[in-house]
C-alpha cells in the first residue's frame, strides 16, 4: 500500500515483525517495545522512567536496529557540555570566519538518539535540545540544518519536580514507566540468555513519514471525542496536568495508531495508549489503565448483588415452604395415621376410634401455586440467560478488539478476559442456585385437589 506521497506505508506484519524483533526475549517489557514503535511511528520522543538495570538503554538500540540510520547514545550530568553532544567546534570553519561544529558521528546527524539522566543535564544543554527535539533542526552557525531525528529515547530514574523542567519534560509525549522483572517473571529473566536475533524487520524514514501523512486522513468519531472529553475531566480531577498542545499531539497518536491497524477511524480500543500519553508517573498510569477498562466494562471483578438477593429472596420462600406443615384426617375425621397403621384392620379399628386431634404432615401445594412459583423463578432465569449472552457477545467482541489492536499489550488484555470470565461465572453460579429453587419447587409434595389460587409474587428487597 502506497501514500499520496508515493511511499509505501509499512503494513500491520511489518510492525508486529518490529515489535517482536524490539521486544525479543527481553522480560515483561511488551507493553515498552510496542509504546517505541508507536512512537518512533508517529515521529514522536520517548521518556523511559524506571531505575538502572531495566533494559532502556537495550529497547533503543534495537529501534535503531529496525529503524536504521545514525544512532547517538550519552549518559548526560551537569558537567556535560554541548560539545559531547553537537560536536567540537570546527577549527575549519573557524578560519574561515565561521562558527560551525563537527557534527558528523554526534546528535544532529542522528536518526536514533539514547539520552540516559536526561533531566541531569545543566539548563544550557536542556535549551540546545528543545529546537533539535521540536522541530528536527540544529543551528549550525548562521544557518539552521535539517535534522535526520526520529526518535530520541530519553530515560530517568525519577520524574523531574522541578519546574523549571516541566517545558523540556513535556516535549516526551510519551512517556513510559520500565519497572523491574516481577516475582512471576523472575525465573524467565535468570532463563533469559544471548544477544537477540532478531527477524530483519525494518521501518525505513519513508515509511514512517507516509504513515504519518496517512493518519492525518483517518477520522475521530464522536463517541471517541466525547471519551477524550471525559479522560480530559478524569485527568483533572486526578491533577493530571495535560496542556491544549499535548491534547492536539494525543489526537495525532491515536490517528497514527488507528491508521497502522488499518483502520480509517480512531476506536475505542486505541485508548489504550492514553496512560502513555496524559500521564507523568506509573500511578498515574495505572489509574488511567483503570479508568479505560471500566470505559470497556471491565474495570473490576463485581459481584451480581441484584441477583443474589433474588436468589436470597427464593431460598428463604422455598424453605419456608418446604417447612410447611398441615393436619392431616381422614374424611370422616378420624386420624388418617389409624389407617395406614391399622392395614386390613382398618375399618373396624376406625370405627372404634375415638375422633382425636389431628397429626401434621407436610404440607402440599396446589398445581397453580407451584406453577406460579416457577414461572416468577423462570421469568429471572430467562433474563439472567439474556444478559449471559449479552455479556458473552461484550467480551468476546472487547476481547477481539484488544487482540487485533497492535498496540495494547497481552497482559492487559489476558485481565480484560480474566475479568469478563469472572463476572459472568458469578452471575452463572446465581443462575445454578436459582434453578436449583425451582427444582425444589418441582418436587414439593401436590394437592390432590388443584384450588386454583395463585400465592403472591415473592418479593425482592431492592
Amino acid at each position: 500500500m502506497q501514500s499520496a506521497t508515493g511511499a509505501r506505508l509499512p503494513d500491520r506484519r511489518t510492525i508486529e515483525r518490529v515489535i517482536a524483533d524490539v521486544s525479543e526475549g527481553l522480560v515483561e517489557r511488551d507493553a515498552q517495545a510496542r509504546c517505541l514503535v508507536l512512537a518512533a511511528l508517529c515521529g514522536e520522543h520517548v521518556l523511559f522512567v524506571g531505575p538502572p538495570g531495566t533494559a532502556k538503554s537495550e529497547l533503543a538500540r534495537r529501534l535503531h536496529r529496525v529503524i536504521g540510520g545514525r544512532y547517538f547514545e550519552r549518559l548526560l550530568t551537569r558537567f556535560t557540555v554541548p560539545e559531547e553532544l553537537f560536536g567540537p567546534l570546527s577549527l575549519a570553519a573557524l578560519d574561515a570566519g565561521r562558527y560551525e561544529r563537527d557534527i558528523d558521528g554526534y546528535l544532529p546527524t542522528a536518526s536514533i538518539a539514547f539520552l540516559d539522566e536526561v533531566f541531569k543535564a545543566n539548563s544550557a544543554i536542556l535549551n540546545a535540545l528543545l529546537t533539535l527535539l521540536n522541530e528536527r533542526e540544529f543551528d549550525q552557525g548562521a544557518a539552521r540544518i535539517a535534522a535526520p531525528l526520529v526518535t530520541v529515547v530519553a530515560a530517568s530514574n525519577e520524574v523531574p519536580d522541578d519546574e523549571t523542567l516541566r517545558a523540556f519534560f513535556d516535549r516526551f509525549l510519551f512517556r513510559c514507566a520500565v519497572a523491574p522483572v516481577s516475582d512471576d517473571g523472575f525465573e524467565r529473566l535468570l532463563d533469559a540468555g544471548g544477544p537477540a536475533r532478531g527477524g530483519g524487520a525494518a521501518l525505513d524514514v519513508g515509511a514512517l513519514a507516509a504513515e504519518q501523512a496517512a493518519a492525518g486522513a483517518v477520522r475521530v468519531p464522536g463517541e471517541i471525542v466525547a471519551a477524550l472529553r471525559e479522560l480530559r475531566a478524569f485527568a483533572r480531577g486526578e491533577a493530571m496536568p495535560v496542556s491544549d498542545r499535548r491534547w492536539v499531539r494525543i489526537v495525532r497518536a491515536l490517528r497514527v495508531a488507528a491508521a497502522a491497524n488499518g483502520r480509517d477511524a480512531v476506536a475505542l480500543d486505541d485508548l489504550w495508549i492514553a496512560q502513555f500519553l496524559v500521564c507523568e508517573n506509573s500511578a498515574q498510569a495505572a489509574r488511567v489503565e483503570g479508568w479505560f477498562a471500566e470505559r470497556l466494562g471491565a474495570g473490576q471483578e463485581v459481584t451480581p448483588e441484584r441477583l443474589a438477593r433474588v436468589v436470597q429472596a427464593f431460598e428463604k420462600q422455598i424453605e419456608l415452604e418446604r417447612s410447611a406443615t398441615e393436619l392431616a384426617f381422614d374424611d370422616s375425621g378420624k386420624l388418617a395415621l389409624v389407617q395406614r397403621v391399622a392395614g386390613a384392620d382398618a375399618d373396624a379399628m376406625s370405627g372404634a376410634a375415638p375422633r382425636m386431634s389431628a397429626f401434621s404432615r407436610r404440607k402440599r401445594f396446589s398445581a397453580t401455586h407451584l406453577r406460579a412459583r416457577m414461572a416468577q423463578i423462570d421469568a429471572v432465569l430467562a433474563r439472567v440467560d439474556a444478559f449471559a449472552a449479552d455479556a458473552n457477545r461484550q467480551s468476546d467482541a472487547v476481547v477481539a478488539a484488544l487482540a487485533a489492536n497492535l498496540w495494547v499489550a497481552a497482559p492487559f488484555r489476558d485481565r480484560v478476559r480474566a475479568t469478563f470470565a469472572s463476572n459472568l461465572a458469578k452471575v452463572l453460579a446465581q443462575r445454578a442456585d436459582l434453578q436449583r429453587v425451582r427444582d425444589e419447587y418441582a418436587a414439593l409434595p401436590l394437592a390432590d385437589v388443584d384450588d386454583g389460587i395463585p400465592p403472591e409474587p415473592v418479593e425482592v428487597v431492592a
